[in-house]
């Protein structure tokens, strides 16, 4: 038997937490001095403790260790909880790097002039075109690749003769933001005419109005181009009239590297 400051020790593990580990049910003495209160471990348990701390490293929460020490010997229990961390964690990855995209970018441009930070806006008319479109309501506007994975996969074997020039469109339809269940829809416009299929719609798109500003680079400068469109609508006389737009001229399609993007984002307007 092992007294608790050499387990301790051969553990890696602090006598505080060993204690926490023993009032929680999680790691309990193999015996304890009935007369001192002395804790004792035995050798076996060490592999145990061992588990914790490798089950700790992996993010797992002490409870969680709890249930899969009970189940130490279920090995598809064990491989669920392992799949369900791994997606956490591939999901936290993913948030990270998009903040970190973020700050790098709210860095770069506080080195750059303030002009930079500057974008202009214009005022521009789409005439009628002809488009393949398919819209649907998704989980998040992060999920927008969904669309545009139907309208290929359904449109494929057509062929599709895209327009000059081709416009590729995400249009938010809903009246505000949402952050989940958000109304949208991709548009291509193409040459020709095709039949529907089960998600994708042809149609003529009426012509439009817009207050325009190109984005260069990564989305996280949309907030400041909405803030730049907005202020040019009120300054000249014009209104919001329907759903913003974006095309996309250079998208994560064409290119893996954000700073390469080229976006045009459009908002319906009209005099006042």
């Amino acid at each position: 038997m092992l007294k608790i400051g050499y387990f301790s020790k051969l553990s890696r593990i602090s006598i505080r937490m060993l204690r926490h580990y023993d009032e929680i049910g999680l790691l309990k003495p193999a015996e304890i001095d009935p007369f001192t209160g002395y804790r004792y471990y035995s050798e076996d348990q060490l592999s145990v403790a061992n588990r914790i701390t490798a089950l700790k490293d992996m993010g797992f929460g002490l409870s969680t260790i709890g249930e899969m020490l009970m189940c130490a010997d279920d090995s598809e229990q064990l491989m669920r909880h392992l799949l369900l961390k791994q997606a956490e964690l591939v999901k936290l990855q993913r948030q990270t790097a998009y903040r970190i995209r973020l700050l790098e970018t709210a860095m770069e441009r506080l080195r750059k002039d303030d002009k930079t930070m500057k974008y202009d806006v214009t005022l521009k008319t789409f005439p009628e075109r002809y488009a393949a479109t398919v819209r649907m309501t998704i989980p998040g506007y992060e999920q927008e690749g969904l669309l545009w994975n139907t309208l290929m996969q359904e449109t494929d074997h057509m062929h599709l003769v895209p327009d000059d020039p081709c416009y590729c469109c995400a249009v938010f339809h809903d009246k505000e933001f949402k952050e989940t269940e958000v109304d949208v829809e991709v548009q291509k416009t193409v040459k020709g005419t095709y039949p529907d299929t089960e998600h994708v719609v042809f149609r003529t798109l009426p012509e439009v109005t817009v207050a325009s500003a190109i984005c260069r680079g990564s989305y996280a400068q949309m907030p400041e181009i909405n803030d730049a469109v907005t202020r040019w609508v009120v300054d000249n006389g014009y209104e919001f009239d329907g759903p913003m737009f974006n095309i996309y001229y250079v998208s994560p399609h064409e290119t893996s590297d954000p700073n390469e993007f080229v976006t045009e984002v459009c908002y319906s307007v009209k005099k006042k």
